[in-house]
């Protein structure tokens, strides 16, 4: 059915005054100028990793894509992106598993101690990464899971698993019980109500937490540079160790390409925060 044509409304109440509408216009500008101000030093990058200069300098002197054709050129690069892709995707699965069944444990259930509980499964948002890293090398060097896939990923695992607890128990303040007591009272067991009642509603949670702990394991590197070796190199440890060692223009490509993937993963977060409402 066609909907009727409803006029656009006015962006301004009739009583806002000159200086109103002034001061409503001045406030967008001034939020832009501070948005474009903080975003100028992530943009400058781009431009050089298209330039054919071999020193991240301005001017550029000319246009190339070198610095492209290196980057896949090179055994070090791919197995750091390689290295990247195994580790995050495996430390979002046990974090996102993990934070969703804490997350709606904590939402059901009043018990004593809630909140200390909640404070320690959120720690590793606000402990410093450097205590993290320590602390992480000293506990596997004793259990042999140093200089591991499986260390890693599993410290991944827990500095992502604080931001899928939020999102979800934050998406689980407006899921209505009664919807799994009506379940239940059906003759669903609990493990059905779960897939079948809780987790499509929050869904949008679930998804925004993984995504959120992908990309803090993407780009994680002070862990990786306690707990990895030479073999389990990622991107993020790959760009330091080039920006200490040698400062190349390959750097710019990487990291234009990390700014694009991190874009297109936020863009997926916001479309997701607009299902959800």
């Amino acid at each position: 059915m066609k909907l009727p044509y409803l006029p656009a409304p006015r962006v301004f109440p009739a009583y806002f005054t000159l200086a109103d509408k002034l001061g409503w216009y001045g406030m967008r500008v001034f939020c832009g100028g501070v948005l474009f101000f903080l975003l100028l030093p992530i943009l400058v990058i781009i431009p050089l990793s298209f330039s054919n200069s071999s020193f991240l300098s301005y001017p550029i002197p000319g246009w190339s894509l070198r610095w492209y054709r290196e980057l896949f050129a090179s055994d070090d690069w791919a197995r750091a992106t390689r290295n990247s892709f195994i580790v995050a995707p495996l430390a979002t699965l046990i974090a996102t598993s993990l934070g969703t069944l804490a997350a709606v444990g904590l939402a059901r259930i009043q018990f004593f101690g809630k909140g200390l509980l909640t404070s320690l499964l959120i720690a590793p948002m606000v402990v410093p990464i450097v205590v993290v890293g320590v602390s992480a090398y000293l506990f596997f060097a004793r259990i042999g899971l140093s200089d591991s896939y499986t260390g890693l990923v599993l410290v991944h695992a827990a500095l992502g698993a604080p931001f899928v607890v939020t999102t979800v128990m934050a998406t689980l303040q407006s899921f209505n019980q009664n919807l799994v007591k009506a379940s239940l009272s059906l003759g669903a067991g609990p493990l059905q109500t779960f897939f079948r009642v809780t987790l499509p509603v929050i869904a949008p949670g679930v998804i925004s937490g993984a995504l959120f702990a992908f990309a803090t394991s993407f780009d994680e590197v002070v862990v990786v540079l306690f707990l990895a070796g030479p073999a389990q190199t990622t991107l993020p440890r790959q760009m330091f160790t080039g920006i200490r060692e040698n400062i190349s223009p390959t750097i710019a490509a990487v990291a234009t390409l990390l700014i694009l993937f991190t874009a297109l993963l936020m863009m997926t977060l916001e479309w997701l925060r607009g299902r959800a409402k």
